[in-house]
């Protein structure tokens, strides 16, 4: 039995959790496979009920007891200072130690990709270091509120966090048969970071000489993006870098709407969360896309040693492109959850 801890979160995060779930419990029929759904409560609601963010005890319970976690969206106006935000997913992240932010971006059809002349073939996996980075919180400010404010924000880059990430990008590399792995950073400009990610790359690449490795400046990387985004295969970054050229990955393949994630320490626990926010503006109007978190659920069936079962969701969510079952974003006129039954049925 696989336990699954099931987190609506914010926003329009409960709407799209609702649609995918179905698909996980149909799939699950349809293998054989013994899955047991928990909810959770925690988000903006709860912490404006009773100021709970995420406890260390309930922390401990989801990464102890549960095999991954699904969540929705976490953020919210309400909350202005997002703290419920920073507590529960940089507190999962860290304590968790989910050094791995997973992101594929692959074009359904061309038809989605908002390049001219799109390449029919876009299908690239993003490896975003999760822990370290400037999201580090390392640093702080000075004379805060007065014209001689300063503020400093540190980068941490350490062997052992570059080491891993790298090295679980050139693993999927070859698991997946990818022939290239690309770096990207700025070592042009930032000379000691570079530096190191450029010596780890090359170090853990040549254990694998049948992937090809290069490596490309974030600035160059963004054009490329746009350019030929068919070029890349395997691409791992940073915690900045990373955060933003997935979401551009995201957009030339479909928009966020259709962009999974997982948060993972490989061969320990995950959680796994569409790349959009919680949309608070649409939040209630069922228009919401529920793909992205549909094809978390390949992904978190990945996670759980069920690829075959995570591949016929794949396959419906393709089929629902296709047919033009889609939310408006896309084009279409079906709300979330009729977006979410139509996969459900069709697995």
């Amino acid at each position: 039995m696989k336990r699954v801890a099931v987190i609506g979160g914010d926003g329009i995060g409960p709407e799209v959790v609702a649609a995918a779930v179905p698909v996980l419990e149909a799939v699950a029929d349809k293998h054989g496979l013994h899955v047991a759904l928990d909810s959770w409560d925690l988000g903006a609601d709860r912490y404006l009920r009773d100021g709970t963010t995420l406890p260390a005890g309930e922390r401990d319970r989801l990464v102890d007891e549960y095999d991954a976690a699904l969540l929705g969206a976490i953020g919210d106006p309400r909350v202005p200072s997002n703290v419920h935000a920073r507590d529960i997913l940089l507190g999962l992240r860290f304590h968790a130690d989910l050094y791995v932010n997973y992101r594929p971006c692959r074009l359904l059809a061309p038809s989605l990709c908002p390049l001219i002349d799109a390449p029919h073939e876009i299908d690239i996996a993003f490896f975003r270091e999760n822990t370290e980075g400037l999201y580090a919180g390392v640093g702080g400010r000075f004379k805060a509120g007065t014209p001689d404010e300063i503020a400093v924000q540190e980068s941490v880059n350490t062997w052992k966090g570059v080491e891993r990430i790298v090295r679980a990008a050139f693993e999927h590399a070859a698991r997946a048969g990818r022939e290239r792995v690309t770096l990207v950073d700025k070592a042009n400009a930032l000379v000691h970071e570079g530096a190191l990610w450029r010596r780890v790359f090359d170090e853990v690449g040549d254990e694998w000489p049948e992937v090809r490795r290069d490596a490309v400046y974030v600035d160059a990387m963004a054009m490329d993006l746009v350019r030929r985004p068919e070029r890349y295969e395997v691409v791992v970054a940073s915690n900045l870098f990373g955060d933003i050229l997935s979401d551009l990955g995201a957009q030339i393949t479909g928009g966020l709407g259709l962009a999974p994630s997982g948060n993972i320490h490989p061969g320990s626990w995950a959680f796994f969360e569409p790349t959009h926010g919680s949309a608070p503006d649409i939040a209630g109007t069922g228009t919401a896309n529920p793909l992205a978190a549909i094809r978390c659920v390949v992904l978190l069936l990945e996670w759980l040693g069920c690829s075959e079962a995570g591949d016929d969701v794949e396959a419906a969510v393709v089929a629902s492109v296709e047919a033009g079952v889609a939310t408006p974003d896309l084009g279409g006129t079906a709300t979330t959850r009729e977006v979410g039954d139509w996969i459900a049925a069709r697995v």
